[in-house]
């Protein structure tokens, strides 16, 4: 059974939204300080491209997932369960992600539930595959 992903549109919309803000974020650190290319040494910048970074490097294999997954009829409940679980998370580990400390609860528990997500999403698939 295979339909439009209209769920997980909603969900790479909002992703979306974000992945510009923390885009911005890095961005508008840059220009206020004139660094081009790297961090300059600057713990703030440093940190709002690794907030952008790694939303970079999780989300849009998980948004993949999510659509393949909803294509193949996995149900509304389940799909926006781990989609708002991604938002959710995405946003605490944003929150929690600062130069300061590596431990702040934010930030484990946004890539706890990220990676909570990612490996629901995967082993739906392989099962759904089988």
């Amino acid at each position: 059974m295979s339909t439009l992903p209209t769920i997980t549109l909603l969900y790479a919309g909002i992703l979306s939204l974000m992945a510009i803000v923390l885009g911005l974020g890095a961005g508008t650190i840059r220009g206020k300080a004139g660094i081009s290319i790297g961090d300059g040494g600057m713990p703030a910048l440093h940190v709002a491209m690794r907030r952008h970074g790694n939303f970079i490097e999780w989300v849009p294999m998980i948004l993949i997932t999510l659509g393949l997954l909803e294509m193949h009829g996995v149900g509304a409940t389940a799909m926006h369960s781990m989609g708002a679980g991604l938002v959710v998370a995405r946003v605490l580990h944003a929150m929690g992600l600062k130069a300061d400390t590596i431990q702040s609860i934010p930030r484990l528990l946004g890539a706890f539930g990220t990676v909570i997500v990612m490996a629901v999403a995967a082993v739906w698939a392989i099962v759904i595959f089988l």
